[in-house]
């Protein structure tokens, strides 16, 4: 008899993600009924392209670069000359003061969360993270054998719940886990959320005797509408740790690039930065991508093409409260946060399909009775989609 997959592997596999399983869903019914003819919300796969520079910058270090340094090894932090780059451009946007040392290169944000959490974590300590989430910070955290504490949402603004927050710090609190702006209601926490946070947690700091850090996961950080900022996260805490990825403000989810920076006020700032280093080779990424480091460090100033995200967020937005549906309007990333007429998001998700309307259910973002829409589609996608959604409103008398 052939040996069992672990334990811990077997949930996983049991409980794989509704995002995904939508999206393979999606798949076989644009096959029955035509691609357009479904309405498939269901991924965050970018869907403008990546902007000119970045072909340009791929040509141009492929053509005048020696391949053989091009494609080997270098260190598993990555190019110095590429993280000094970042370092600088972090700083001239946000006023900090990093330099090479404080960033390194990840296989995106994903692992870049997946290395910080190898270094920090011990078994049985504790990640708190605010609801709605993103799902998979709950694999990554028991991936250390530590335990995930979710913070319940605060459904008026969703801005985090912070008087729970506090109360729910322990003795085994090691990592806040924040993502601004948030998948999946588009919001980005204000900056008198992230002064709240740091006092709080400055104060349980103390109180406990503990070290415990903010892991900052900013795939959407350069997504966002009109005149919004997102606050820089270590201006308002010390042990602040920030992990970013240019899946999104280059369109580029599939070439797995990002980084982490970790500030040298830090509590054992060295030691993480040491430790970050060798869990990149332990996890087995042993270092990022080589050419797409070179290639997103030239490309720094560039931004796929937000106004289009921006557009199909406000003709969304607009059409759907008009039909009676409530809805968080976002400031940022690419998604809109529905609230279920009857409060069930399964039945909903289910109800939306009889309408080729593909959505993902909020329970699995820690949020029942909502459902997110990534709007990251086709316009025609988009545009097709509002009759059907007014049939949607319509049977549950909506409108």
């Amino acid at each position: 008899m052939g040996k069992m997959i672990s334990d811990k592997m077997k949930r996983y596999t049991q409980g794989n993600s509704a995002i995904r399983a939508m999206f393979e869903e999606g798949k076989q019914m644009a096959k029955k009924f035509g691609k357009e003819n479904v309405y498939d919300f269901s991924l965050g796969n970018p869907n403008v392209p990546a902007p000119k520079e970045v072909n340009e910058a791929i040509l141009d270090i492929v053509k005048n670069e020696n391949s053989l340094e091009l494609h080997g090894y270098m260190s598993n932090a990555g190019y110095e000359s590429v993280r000094s780059e970042i370092a600088d451009f972090i700083n001239k946007k946000h006023g900090t003061n990093f330099n090479e040392s404080n960033i390194i290169m990840t296989v995106g944000a994903a692992g870049g969360l997946n290395v910080l959490f190898k270094t920090l974590l011990n078994p049985g300590e504790e990640v708190i993270t605010f609801a709605p989430f993103f799902s998979e910070y709950r694999m990554y955290t028991e991936n250390y054998d530590a335990n995930l504490v979710v913070i319940s949402p605060n459904t008026v603004d969703f801005q985090p719940n912070i008087k729970e927050f506090e109360e729910k710090i322990t003795v085994k609190t090691k990592v806040v886990i924040i993502n601004s702006p948030n998948n999946p209601t588009g919001v980005v926490y204000s900056e008198e959320t992230l002064i709240s946070i740091g006092k709080i947690l400055e104060k349980k700091s103390k109180e406990f005797g503990t070290d415990i850090y903010i892991v900052s996961d900013e795939p959407y950080r350069e997504l966002v509408y009109g005149d919004i900022e997102v606050p820089y996260v270590t201006k308002y805490y010390k042990n602040a740790l920030v992990g970013y990825s240019f899946s999104k403000s280059l369109s580029l989810p599939g070439e797995r690039i990002g980084y982490i920076v970790i500030p040298d006020e830090a509590d054992d700032s060295e030691l993480i930065k040491n430790g970050a280093i060798i869990a990149t080779r332990i996890l087995g990424f042993v270092n990022s991508p080589s050419l797409i480091q070179k290639v997103v460090s030239k490309c720094l100033n560039c931004k796929a093409d937000i106004e289009f995200y921006d557009k199909n967020r406000r003709i969304l937005y607009e059409a759907l409260t008009s039909y009676g549906f409530e809805c968080t309007k976002p400031d940022g990333a690419f998604y809109l946060f529905l609230k279920t007429p009857n409060n069930d998001d399964a039945e909903f998700v289910k109800t939306a399909k009889k309408y080729n309307i593909l959505l993902v259910g909020a329970a699995s973002f820690g949020c029942p009775g909502y459902v997110r829409i990534a709007y990251c589609v086709s316009r025609q996608t988009v545009e097709n989609s509002l009759p059907k959604f007014k049939e949607l409103a319509k049977e549950y008398s909506l409108c």
